[in-house]
């Protein structure tokens, strides 16, 4: 047995029964030195935030290969007039002590929560923390213990906590105050940080493969159907099959690099891809691929590119394996743009701890689900797709028609709302025209073109209509014959003053709060506020709730520190305070929330004891 462990058992034993060590720390302080072990200060980094008037958050951001003890750790106070109630705590990861036996342990992270009964109004409280822990590689620390101040906001106060985003307790715990809900996002979170990590990329390929099938990933099928249709008539099973998988494994890294790199450094790269100029950028290249399906011009790669890249039968440039990954690349980045919890968490997490490594590998596996349909699509191009003839010239249009379709989409979120349904009129015109005119003859399927293109036809004037009707909805375009509620009457707010007032203001009168944080650009925004806020469960459920929405677009410095203060990434993120005015971190909603969850939530939320 050498030193370190000589010590170890020392330091566990006298810890046991209460005896002090502090003439050993110099020795064990050596040893680490001796073995390379941090200080014990950058082993478990400890910090203490409110977590509303009544309640303290206490921290570790534990480095990888150290670990804490459930048991060394308790918080005390000999402050009068203060009372501490029970320490809650999430269930530790089991770990077989060497000459303890089993024990309950912390890796990467601890967040406890101490309740705390006192007078009314803000006040300072002095907390004395005590905790201890070990490295794997066989070194323990002696027990460490820390004086602290926490100051206590008044009743009422709009406290958020900053160092673990929405969460009363440490993510998925199903601890706090107030019941075992823990959102979505939390739960995942918690998988990243210190789950197994087969079980992790698991559970995000497939929550990437459920993300496929949401109306935000759904234009990247057109757009790869497009791709392998315009590498002509040849296209074989397994090269479709291959251009799928080229474009895949670009989507997939780009969301893996562009979360690592946007959450290590803190920034919003959702907002920052969503600015209008980029939006316009990017629907112009999908009109020019339209065009190009259209014959209006051929795209070509020069010769010497093609000899090295294809065989080429193809002489598109997204024919190129290449070509297809950047379009990949560019899809990932404009396409996919709702926020959702599992990319929270991933992004969380990284930004949080600095685990690159997990946190990136999970982007990876849900993008590779988001994908898994695409390869399908790919692989079944020599089947599905016709091979010649007029069909052939038939699906390429069509296939443009599509591209010109989410060009709308894009710029729909971008231009003022009455032009919207005059937008998606274009490619709904130019579709029917080519169904009218692709076939001629009066075979079942020309006639059953034709009436479709009628269809169509008919389908555009009726968004022209509803275009001077004062419609905005391309699937219900007559607001006078929409069965739709209006939306939920919201308060604007704009800075962490505004919010604070209202907050305090509702609080008085005995109300909740949510809060709603909204963008332009943002597509799932626009879903919540088109099925989910216009429900009639979801309405009965608030109320009696202040609500109040917070517009991002701009993604200016007021727009920037309330989201920094929320610790979220983006919109759509609602945040509920209840009738006392803390907030209910642990019923975050992130991402589109069909009604009836959403009205259960909203409903446990804002309840009194919630």
């Amino acid at each position: 047995m050498n030193l370190k462990h000589i010590l170890r058992a020392c330091l566990l034993g006298m810890a046991a029964f209460g005896v002090a060590v502090p003439m050993l720390a110099p020795v064990v302080a050596q040893a680490a030195a001796q073995e390379d072990f941090l200080p014990v200060d950058e082993a478990f980094h400890f910090e203490a935030l409110p977590d509303g008037p009544d309640r303290v958050k206490l921290y570790w951001e534990i480095a990888q290969g150290y670990y804490l003890y459930r048991n060394r750790v308790s918080v005390t106070t000999e402050q009068p007039g203060v009372q501490l109630g029970a320490l809650v705590m999430p269930e530790g990861e089991s770990h077989t002590d060497e000459y303890f036996g089993t024990q309950q342990v912390y890796h990467q992270e601890l967040i406890a929560i101490q309740p705390v009964a006192r007078a009314a109004g803000a006040m300072k409280i002095t907390l004395t923390v005590k905790y201890q822990g070990c490295a794997d590689a066989g070194l323990c620390y002696p027990p460490q213990k820390r004086q602290i101040d926490v100051e206590l906001p008044a009743t009422g106060g709009a406290s958020a906590s900053t160092s673990a985003p929405g969460s009363n307790a440490s993510p998925g715990s199903g601890q706090g105050s107030g019941g075992g809900f823990v959102s979505e996002q939390d739960r995942l979170a918690g998988l990243v940080r210190s789950g197994n990590l087969g079980l992790l990329l698991g559970t995000f390929f497939l929550a990437g493969l459920l993300l496929a099938f949401t109306p935000c990933v759904l234009p990247m099928v057109p757009i790869l159907s497009g791709i392998i249709s315009g590498a002509g008539a040849s296209t074989s099973a397994l090269r479709g099959f291959l251009l799928s998988l080229a474009y895949v494994l670009g989507m997939a890294f780009t969301n893996t690099m562009a979360g690592v790199v946007a959450a290590l450094a803190g920034k919003q790269v959702q907002a920052l891809f969503q600015q209008p100029w980029i939006i316009a950028v990017f629907a112009g290249l999908f009109v020019v691929m339209a065009l190009a399906m259209f014959g209006a011009f051929t795209l070509q790669m020069p010769a010497a590119i093609q000899t090295r890249l294809s065989d080429v039968s193809n002489k598109q440039s997204a024919g190129t394996y290449f070509g297809v990954a950047v379009m990949g690349a560019l899809s990932a980045l404009i396409v996919t743009a709702c926020v959702a919890p599992p990319l929270v968490a991933a992004l969380a997490v990284i930004s949080q701890s600095g685990d690159v490594f997990r946190g990136g590998s999970a982007l990876f596996a849900m993008s590779i689900g988001m994908g898994a349909p695409l390869l399908l699509v790919g692989a079944s191009a020599g089947n599905l797709l016709p091979k010649a003839g007029a069909w052939m010239d038939l699906v390429k249009k069509l296939f443009g028609v599509l591209m010109l379709g989410v060009a709308a989409w894009m710029l729909a979120r971008i231009i003022p709302e009455k032009w919207a349904l005059l937008l998606w009129a274009i490619p709904v015109f130019i579709g029917a025209w080519i169904l009218l005119t692709g076939l001629r003859g009066k075979s079942a399927g020309a006639l059953a073109m034709k009436f479709a293109g009628g269809l169509a036809a008919l389908y555009g004037v009726v968004l022209i209509a509803g275009t001077v009707l004062g419609g905005a909805d391309p699937l219900a375009p007559i607001p006078q014959l929409s069965s739709r509620q209006a939306a939920l009457p919201f308060k604007r707010i704009k800075t962490l003053a505004d919010l604070q007032l209202e907050v305090d203001t509702a609080h008085a009168s005995g109300r909740a709060v949510m809060l709603d944080f909204y963008a332009d650009w943002c597509v799932s925004c626009k879903e919540m506020e088109k099925y989910s806020f216009t429900d009639a469960a979801v309405k009965q459920s608030l109320a009696n709730v202040v609500l109040l929405q917070a517009d991002v677009t701009a993604n200016d410095s007021d727009d920037a520190a309330l989201l920094k203060h929320f610790g979220i990434f983006g919109p759509p993120t609602i945040a509920f305070y209840g009738p006392d005015g803390v907030e209910r971190g642990k019923y975050r909603v992130v991402g589109f929330m069909k009604a009836p969850e959403f009205a259960a939530v909203a409903a446990r939320a804002t309840a009194a004891g919630g």
